[in-house]
């Protein structure tokens, strides 16, 4: 309540704020219950270390690597390696396709020696695309340096 002192009689106004705290809280209480609701970010796995250590993978297991090598330097007809192992220019598709048939990962590299025509480098892509290669790499003396 107010006084008013003098000789006036005028009334003196005051604001009730008895209202907006009421409205504050009620806002107060909605906030703290959407909160909770708003959707979070997506829920990701996080990578579980091996229930076996002493057995891993090599990463070499996983890496196909197709080598055209020429052994002198008039190359005519170019030697094929598929990791290390020798193998015909006939056998290169079969072996290919065994390789991949299995594999949810299809990535092959092809390694090329410098001397060699990109025409036999072609002939692998093609053989890889016919293996039902996903995704096919050229190596480069860049990339082999930084393994």
């Amino acid at each position: 309540m107010a006084m008013s002192m003098g000789g006036g009689g005028s009334n003196m106004s005051e604001i009730n704020v008895t209202p907006m705290i009421d409205i504050l809280l009620v806002l107060l209480i909605i906030f703290m219950v959407i909160v909770p609701v708003t959707p979070k970010g997506l829920e990701a796995l996080v990578p579980q270390p091996p229930k076996n250590p002493q057995k891993q993978s090599e990463p070499n297991d996983r890496t196909i690597v197709v080598q055209v090598l020429c052994p002198n330097t008039a190359c005519t007809t170019p030697e094929y390696k598929i990791n290390d192992t020798d193998v015909n220019r006939s056998d290169l598709l079969p072996k290919l396709s065994d390789i991949y048939a299995n594999r949810a990962e299809r990535v092959m590299f092809i390694k090329g020696d410098d001397n060699v025509d990109f025409s036999y480098v072609a002939d692998v892509i093609d053989i890889g695309k016919a293996a039902n290669v996903d995704h096919i790499g050229l190596m480069t003396p860049k990339i082999q340096a930084g393994q």
